[in-house]
């Protein structure tokens, strides 16, 4: 599945982009990280190639938000590999609090990363992926198929991802190209550990309602669903029995969710 493939991570230089590469590394990939920020590119190349003796890994740093740069680096990563067999679109951002207290430029954010990277990132590497039969996987979030308190940002950007993924599965069915949609709970990540940082009560309590995936859980997972060609992949058992009762019984986990965040504020009012 994975050996000798010509694949891209965009946000490859830390959290789950890094785990997923550590993953595939061993396995033969051929790996190219996207990120903005070079020397987190830089730090994350040299431990793998210290974790993995051989590992075949090039670098390309760049703004998924911009699409004119973002395409100028896919054609070159497909120009030096030889062209793109696999895409996890992972790079993401968040912003979390009231909305009367997130700006226009905290939606903007991450509506840039979270949906119009993955938009720009699909539409410059769609002509090698066409050509390759390959593959498509898009990391969304629990936090894109329900409400989450805090996240009138993040979850309406994960929304629009799962939005696009649902639609662009049946768009490219006939055109040789699998889509995967990939929607974890929340796991251990420097972007997380920063949310930690500053979270409302409400949000902590009201996310954690599903206690965090362990990282290498969320990677394997999200690897034996591409496998095993399911379009829909939830990692970790808890997160998914959550969503289960997200589809069955959604009136009641919304009022699980009143309760909860209705007893926090009390505790907490504005």
């Amino acid at each position: 599945m994975f050996h000798s493939r010509s694949i891209v991570i965009t946000g490859g230089a830390t959290g789950l982009g890094f785990a997923i590469a550590n993953a595939l590394t061993p396995q033969g990939a051929r790996l190219t990280l996207l990120s903005r920020r070079t020397d987190n590119l830089d730090i994350a190349v040299h431990e793998l190639r210290r974790r993995h003796a051989g590992a075949d890994i090039e670098v390309q740093s760049v703004d998924v938000g911009d699409p004119i740069a973002t395409s100028q680096a896919i054609e070159e990563v497909a120009r030096r590999r030889g062209g793109i067999d696999m895409l996890f679109n992972n790079a993401g951002v968040m912003r979390e609090g009231r909305f009367e207290t997130l700006t226009d430029n905290d939606f903007q954010a991450v509506m840039q990363t979270n949906f119009f990277g993955p938009v720009n990132v699909t539409r410059a590497a769609l002509p090698h992926l066409r050509a390759a039969g390959g593959r498509l996987i898009n990391i969304a979030s629990i936090a894109g198929l329900t409400g989450i308190f805090g996240f009138t940002a993040y979850g309406s950007a994960k929304h629009a991802l799962v939005g696009f993924t649902e639609s662009l599965h049946y768009e490219l069915l006939r055109q040789g190209i699998k889509v995967h949609l990939v929607c974890p709970a929340e796991f251990e990540t420097p972007m997380v550990a920063e949310l930690d940082s500053y979270r409302t009560p409400e949000n902590r309590r009201h996310t954690l309602t599903i206690p965090r995936t362990p990282l290498e859980i969320v990677v394997a997972d999200t690897l034996r669903g591409i496998r095993r060609d399911r379009y829909f992949i939830v990692p970790g058992g808890r997160a998914r029995l959550a969503v289960l009762g997200l589809r069955l019984v959604p009136s009641i986990v919304r009022r699980l969710g009143e309760r909860i965040v209705g007893k926090l504020e009390r505790k907490h009012p504005v």
